[in-house]
C-alpha cells in the first residue's frame, strides 16, 4: 500500500474512496481490455505542479507567459509518439480518444458528410457513428460488418460496395471488441478507390503497434491515425492524434483541436503522457506487448476447451469476446456480477447482432494487458481463464465460489502491481 497522506485526516471521503480502490486492484485480477496500470512515475507527472499551468497554443506559440517548462514537456511529448508511431506529426494535447475522433470529424468533413466505419454490434466504436452519439447529428455514417463472425472476417467485399454507393469522405478502422487483426492495405484500397480519407483509431491496440507486434496502419498508407494514451500504451486517460506525410491534414487537426474545440490544454496530463511514450520506447516494452498476445492467446486455448463460444473464433489482438449467454445460460451482465465477486473484473458486452440489450447483454469482453503489466505469463493467464469458466459455472455455489476468490487472490499477491516499468 502507498498510501494517501495528503488526503488522509484532511478529506477522509475522498482517502476512504483511493485507499479502497488500492486495495481492490491489488486483491483482485484486472481483465477489462481497456484498462491497465500506469508507472509511479507516470502517476507523479499526473499529479505534478503543472495542473495549475495554463498553455494555451502549441509549443512557442502560446496565448500565456511562462511557458518554459510546458514547451519542454509538450515537445518531449510531440517527439517520442512521433518516434514511437513512425510519423512525423503528432498533436497530444486531445482530452482523450473520444475528443479525438471528434476532433478530425469536424477538421476534414462538412456537416452531411458521409463516413463509412465498423457497426458497434461487430466489434466498432461508440464514437464511430453509433446512434446514440451526437455526431449522428452532424454527420452521415454507414457501416460494415464481419462477413464471418465465427472467424472474424469483415468482409471487405461489402465495405467496397458500401463505399461505390455512400461516397464516404472517410473510411475508419478501428474497434473497441473486435478480436482480430485488420487488413490496414483493403481498407486504403477502397478508399483510394472513392476517393476518401483513411482514418486507424487505434485506441485499443496503440501499445501493440509501438511495441512492434501489431501492423502499423502508416505502413499500409493510412493519413492518419487517433489513439488513447491508456490501455495497452500503458500511459495516463488521455488521447492523441497522429498525422503522417500531410502537412495540410496536421495543420487542420491542430486548429480544430486548439482553439476550435478545446482550451488550455492539461499539461500535467501531457507530461504524464512524455513519460509513458519514453517507457513504451525502452526495449522491455516489446517484450511485454508480445506478452500481451501470448497471454490472450492461452486464455483463448482454455475457453475453446471448454466449449465457450469466442466471437471471431479466439483472439489475434488483447482481448477476447465470449458469448456466455449462448454457451453457458449465464447473460454478460450476470457473468459481470459473478466474476467481480470472485475478485476478476471484466465487462459484459454485446456480441454480434445481439438479441439482448446492452445494459444484460449475450457477452463479456474481457483481455490480458493488465494482468501482463502484473507479470503474468501464459500458465498463469490459462489458470486465471479456468478460474473464470469455474466461476460462470458455480452460479449459486457459494463454496465453489470462495474457492475460485481465494485462489484469485493468491495470483494477485503472487503478482503486485509494479511500481516502475523499465
Amino acid at each position: 500500500m502507498e498510501g494517501y497522506p495528503h488526503t488522509e485526516g484532511y478529506d477522509e471521503d475522498v482517502h476512504a474512496a483511493l485507499v479502497g480502490e488500492e486495495i481492490r486492484e491489488a486483491e483482485g485480477l484486472e481483465l477489462i481490455p481497456s484498462e491497465n496500470y500506469v508507472s509511479l512515475p507516470v502517476r507523479e507527472a499526473l499529479g505534478s505542479v503543472l495542473t495549475n499551468k495554463y498553455a494555451e497554443g502549441y509549443p512557442g506559440k502560446r496565448y500565456y507567459g511562462g511557458q518554459e517548462y510546458t514547451d519542454a514537456v509538450e515537445t518531449l511529448a510531440i517527439d517520442r509518439a512521433k518516434k514511437l508511431f513512425t510519423c512525423d506529426h503528432a498533436n497530444v494535447q486531445p482530452l482523450s480518444g473520444a475528443p479525438a475522433n471528434i476532433a478530425v470529424y469536424f477538421a476534414l468533413l462538412e456537416p452531411g458528410d458521409t463516413v463509412l466505419g465498423m457497426d458497434l454490434s461487430h466489434g466498432g466504436h461508440l464514437t464511430h457513428g453509433h446512434p446514440v452519439t451526437m455526431m449522428t447529428k452532424v454527420f452521415n455514417f454507414v457501416r460494415y460488418k464481419m462477413k464471418d463472425v465465427e472467424t472474424g472476417e469483415i468482409d471487405y467485399g461489402e465495405m467496397r460496395e458500401i463505399a461505390k454507393r455512400e461516397k464516404p469522405k472517410l473510411i475508419l478502422a478501428g474497434f473497441s471488441a473486435y478480436s482480430r487483426e485488420l487488413d490496414y492495405e483493403q481498407f486504403v484500397n477502397i478508399a483510394r478507390e472513392v476517393g476518401a480519407l483513411t482514418m486507424a483509431d487505434v485506441a485499443h491496440i496503440a501499445g501493440l503497434i509501438a511495441g512492434g507486434v501489431h501492423k502499423n496502419p502508416f505502413d499500409a498508407g493510412f493519413d492518419l491515425m487517433t489513439t488513447t494514451t491508456h490501455k495497452t500504451l500503458r500511459g495516463p486517460r488521455g488521447g492523441m492524434v497522429l498525422v503522417n506525410k500531410s502537412e495540410d491534414i496536421a495543420n487542420k487537426i491542430d486548429k480544430t483541436i486548439f482553439p476550435g474545440l478545446q482550451g488550455g490544454p492539461h499539461m500535467n496530463n501531457i507530461a504524464a503522457k512524455a513519460v509513458a511514450f519514453g517507457e513504451a520506447l525502452h526495449p522491455s516494452f516489446r517484450n511485454y506487448a508480445g506478452q500481451v498476445l501470448k497471454n490472450a492467446k492461452a486464455m483463448e486455448e482454455v475457453f475453446r476447451e471448454e466449449g465457450i463460444r469466442m466471437l471471431g473464433g479466439g483472439t489475434s489482438n488483447h482481448l477476447i469476446l465470449a458469448d456466455v449467454y449462448g454457451s453457458l445460460g449465464v447473460t454478460g451482465a450476470e457473468a459481470e456480477k459473478l466474476l467481480d465477486e470472485v475478485g476478476i473484473t471484466v465487462n459484459k458486452n454485446v456480441i454480434a447482432d445481439d438479441q439482448r440489450k446492452p445494459l444484460d447483454p449475450s457477452g463479456i469482453r474481457f483481455g490480458t494487458p493488465a494482468m501482463t503489466t502484473r507479470g503474468f505469463t501464459t500458465g498463469e493467464s490459462a489458470e486465471v481463464a479456468a478460474l473464470m469458466v469455474s466461476a460462470l459455472k458455480a452460479v449459486g455455489d457459494k463454496a465453489k465460489l470462495n474457492e475460485v476468490r481465494s485462489a484469485v487472490r493468491m495470483l494477485a499477491n503472487e503478482h503486485p502491481v509494479p511500481s516502475t516499468f523499465a
